[in-house]
């Protein structure tokens, strides 16, 4: 298996096991920053044009320097160069504020793409599926558009309450969490977008609810409406977990892994319900 390891702007690789970040870098001082992660899968990302629109929209919201798309592409292929084409990767593009101790005016961004192996739990996750809970996540679903400065709809470095609530998952047995509004509304998990199937109807909640707009829902849906299904971005409620064939967590490394059991209950999976799997292998390819 490949040993991670850094590539700059400047296209230089840095070992992984060397200190890179200063103490004041403004993401190790605040989460100030914003990311994005992508799988590497025969020597290429993939969907890196829509990884690099999401950087650089988070970018904007957080008001951070202009992402400038060549100098990522360029680095991201001496990343994968340097990786190969046998082994899978999780590559991870960082962008941050830069160093607290300097002026403002002369303060420079961190930037940096960092590429790993696929951890071992995400290979099985893809397998055998996951148990989530569900949980309130504590907002009105249209927050998002009321109140822009909680940057709900921008993937930033900030992951500290998605983080506690898987630890909270895992204290009562579980692998995953479904957040939901004030309402009961769905909304998403802390990695991942919700996708739920009944035949050939594909349903998810939608962007502007204050949600990160997936990049591989997207993919997913490109691909499976071009092959007749009916993909609907609508409102779900809680309920539409537990009558629906399938409940699915769409992401960019673990693709689409199902929930076999919600809130310590197991879902129902009629016989011949869809497997999203290979739709989103194919969207992928």
């Amino acid at each position: 298996m490949p040993a991670a390891f850094l590539v700059t702007l400047d296209g230089q690789i840095h070992d992984a096991a060397r200190p890179f970040f200063y103490v004041d870098d403004l993401t190790v001082l605040r989460g100030d920053g914003v990311f994005e992660t992508a799988l590497v899968r025969g020597g290429r990302v993939l969907k890196f044009d829509r990884h690099l629109a999401r950087l650089a929209d988070s970018a904007r919201r957080l008001g951070l320097p202009e992402v400038q798309a060549r100098q990522w592409e360029a680095a991201a292929a001496v990343a994968t160069a340097a990786w190969g084409a046998d082994e899978e990767g999780v590559l991870r593009l960082v962008l941050t504020r830069g160093r607290e101790s300097v002026a403002v005016e002369e303060r420079e961004p961190t930037a940096l793409l960092y590429l790993s192996p696929v951890p071992e739990a995400t290979l099985r996750r893809r397998e055998a599926g996951v148990g989530a809970i569900t949980l309130e996540r504590g907002i009105a679903a249209d927050i998002g558009a009321r109140a822009p400065w909680l940057l709900l709809g921008a993937k930033t470095l900030s992951y500290a309450m998605n983080m506690a609530a898987l630890r909270h998952a895992a204290e009562r047995g579980a692998q995953d969490v479904i957040f939901l509004d004030t309402t009961g509304r769905v909304l998403e998990g802390p990695t991942s977008t919700v996708v739920v199937t009944s035949g050939r109807t594909l349903r998810t909640p939608p962007p502007d609810d204050g949600i990160l707009d997936g990049t591989t829902m997207r993919a997913l849906y490109r691909h499976a409406a071009e092959r007749g299904y009916d993909c609907r971005i609508e409102p779900l409620a809680g309920g539409d977990l537990r009558a629906s064939d399938g409940v699915w967590l769409v992401s960019s490394v673990a693709l689409a892994t199902r929930v076999h059991t919600l809130d310590g209950e197991p879902l129902r999976r009629p016989e011949g319900a869809l497997d999203l799997r290979p739709l989103v292998d194919a969207a992928l390819a």
